[in-house]
């Protein structure tokens, strides 16, 4: 199985709040190898416009790099925001990280 490294945000998830964990994603990518990047949003609890826009390049850059980028346990406000703008058919959202495991092994 490829390389996965799991980042948990926590609180609102703005431009700021990627800017906090970007460089450690990217350095997950670039310097150790990982392959797949999973962002768990448990702990996130609200997600403005400019958090989508810096989720949006987060996925460009990580593809640019030749890796996948996945969501999980995102919330109901989140879920609605991704269906509003079509990005839910952009990123790979799971109900939580159990099922990510699942379609990762299967």
């Amino acid at each position: 199985m490829d390389q996965l490294k799991t980042f948990h945000p926590t609180g609102i998830f703005d431009n700021i709040k990627v800017l906090e964990f970007r460089d450690d994603l990217l350095k997950s990518v670039t310097d150790e190898g990982a392959k797949r990047i999973l962002l768990d949003f448990s702990g996130i609890t609200f997600m403005d416009s400019a958090g989508l826009g810096s989720l949006v390049l987060l996925l460009k850059t990580v593809r640019a790099h030749g890796c996948k980028m996945y969501l999980c346990s995102v919330n109901q406000q989140i879920k609605m925001l991704f269906e509003l703008t079509n990005m839910d058919s952009i990123f790979e959202i799971f109900s939580s990280q159990e099922e990510f495991l699942e379609h990762a092994q299967g």
